[in-house]
Formats: structure tokens, C-alpha cells, sequence
């Protein structure tokens, strides 16, 4: 947190304050502002959203890779070579269906933005539009010259300040905030059962094939096709630890109401507490169906919340 005398490098007060004011006001308490949601609401909300960055496209193309190589493994090397046709046929749809709905919501975290304030509308004209009172701070981002609201951190990589900003995953290409933190954790979640999917699978595989003849249990030679399977198998391993982790992490931050930054800050809670439910239905929408596990449906927040100009 930032001390009282650099914060006020930062702030913008009412009109008819000197610089000595100024100062003695930002030692004191600050009268918050409350703002609709949609004031601070980036118009590229509606639009695409995409990051430039070379680091987090280049991890995100690794994604998609690592579910098509799995993908292929499951299905040219395990399920189409099997004589079970009903084993074939359930394991193949159960896959394809949740690999279909980790890669959508991926999509749908990369493509959707986070939460992004109003690039640059921290301009005097319009702080003077807000008809401050005295006493009445409102703080911007010296970064993006943006109207900085409650809970909202700057991000180096997206160049934006974010509302309730999570982390940056370069995995996703893009910030885990406000906006797209359900598909996130509907990726971890699905990416999780592929990965314990794929490793049932591939340990049925191996000891249908230790008590048959391994030139019959695949279309690939039998050193190929062993490769093949150790490499699914090490795959699925570490996906199945580092997403259940992740998707254990977020589901505890949203239950608790607390950021990923907001805990390794320990910022000092100022909004209010609300109970483990309301703060679920908050990211995933109102009010819970199966909706909820689809990335294909954007979240009804109901009423928009209000937010407050202050770090």
C-alpha cells in the first residue's frame, strides 16, 4: 500500500483547495465517491479483445497444441485401434465434449476483457465534470492517466488497470479479472477432467495391452505407440496437478471475495462482506443453472454494482 504523501501524487480533490489543503486532506479519511459501474466500463467491453503480447500468444498456441496432441493420442491411438466399440464410442464423445469446452473457455478468457477502466479519462475536464466536493478525492493511474476505482490494479503487460485484477496469465494471454474470471476457472476445470480423463484411459490401455499382443493393441509400432502414451501420460500429470491448483485457488479467492493481489498485498478490506454463495453467484451469474458450466454464456450480474474512485 502506498503511504499517505506518495498517494497524493495521485489524487485529484474538490475545487477551491490549495496544495497545503491537498496534503492535510490526504492524511485524513477520504470521502469515496459512489459511481455507476457503467461510467468505468471501457467501451471495448463489447468489442474484441485481444493482447499483443509475444510471450502470452505463443503460450496460448502451446495450449491448443498440447489439447490436439492429446486429443489425436486418444483417439488414433487408443480408441479407434480398441475392439470395444461402446468403450470407443463412450470415451471418445466424454473427451472430445470436455477438450470442446476447455478450449472454448479458453478462448473466451483470452478474448474477453477482463475489466479494463477507461484508458486515459483521467483528463481535468472531466474530474472537474464530477462536481467534487471538499474533501472528495478521486485517484487515477499515473500509468494509463485513468480514474482509478476500488480494487483495480495496473497491469504492465495489458497496460491497463483492471477491476478486481486476479493475476496475468500468460497462458490465457490476458488478465484474470471482473470480466472473464468465470471462463478462467472453466478452463482450469476442464482442463483438469481431460487430463485425469486421458490418464484413465491411458492405464486401461497399457494393461489391455500387456495381456494382448501389442502389435493389435494400436495402428502405430509398438515402440511408437509407448513413446506416444508415456508422453500423454506425463502431460496429463502435470495439467491434472497445475490446474486443479489453479481452479482450487480461484474457487477459495472468489469464496473469500479477495484477489489473488489483494492477498499477497494484504490490502486492507474496504467493500463489503458478502457470504460464500452470493459471492459465487457474483462471478457466475444469477441465478445458479447449468449455465454456470457453459463458456458460451455470459454471466447476468443483475443490478450493476457500484464502485468507488479510490485505490
Amino acid at each position: 500500500m502506498k503511504s499517505p504523501v506518495h498517494r497524493c501524487r495521485d489524487v485529484e480533490h474538490g475545487r477551491g483547495q490549495g496544495r497545503a489543503g491537498a496534503r492535510a486532506n490526504c492524511q485524513q479519511a477520504e470521502q469515496r465517491i459512489p459511481i455507476s459501474k457503467d461510467v468505468i466500463t471501457s467501451s471495448a467491453a463489447s468489442a474484441m479483445w485481444f493482447i499483443r503480447d509475444a510471450c502470452g500468444i505463443v503460450c496460448a498456441v502451446i495450449t491448443w497444441m498440447l489439447v490436439l496432441y492429446a486429443d489425436f493420442v486418444v483417439l488414433f491411438v487408443m480408441l479407434l485401434p480398441s475392439k470395444n466399440l461402446t468403450y470407443s464410442i463412450v470415451n471418445g464423445t466424454l473427451f472430445n465434449i470436455l477438450a470442446f469446452l476447455a478450449l472454448a473457455s479458453h478462448l473466451r478468457a483470452m478474448c474477453t476483457d477482463p475489466g479494463a477502466v477507461p484508458k486515459g479519462n483521467a483528463t481535468k475536464e472531466y474530474i472537474e465534470s464530477l462536481q467534487l466536493k471538499p474533501g472528495q478525492v478521486v485517484y487515477k493511474c499515473p500509468k494509463c492517466c485513468s480514474i482509478k476505482p476500488d480494487r483495480a490494479h495496473h497491469c504492465s503487460v495489458c497496460k491497463r488497470c483492471i477491476r478486481k485484477m486476479d493475476h496475468h496469465c500468460p497462458w490465457v494471454n490476458n488478465c484474470v479479472g471482473e470480466s472473464n474470471q468465470k471462463y478462467f476457472v472453466l478452463f482450469t476445470m476442464y482442463i483438469a477432467l481431460v487430463s485425469l480423463h486421458s490418464l484413465v484411459m491411458v492405464v486401461f490401455h497399457f494393461l489391455n495391452c500387456f495381456e494382448d499382443d501389442w502389435t493389435k493393441c494400436s495402428s502405430f509400432s509398438p515402440p511408437a505407440t509407448v513413446i506416444l502414451l508415456i508422453l500423454l501420460c506425463f502431460e496429463g500429470l502435470l495439467f491434472l496437478i497445475f490446474t486443479s491448483v489453479m481452479f482450487g485457488t480461484q474457487v477459495h479467492s472468489i469464496c473469500t471475495d479477495e484477489t489473488g493481489i489483494e492477498q499477497l498485498k494484504k490490502e486492507e478490506r474496504r467493500w463489503a462482506k458478502k457470504t460464500k454463495w452470493m459471492n459465487m453467484r457474483a462471478v457466475f451469474g444469477h441465478p445458479f443453472s447449468f449455465l454456470w458450466f457453459s463458456p458460451f454464456s455470459t454471466p447476468d450480474h443483475g443490478k450493476a454494482e457500484t464502485y468507488q474512485y479510490v485505490v
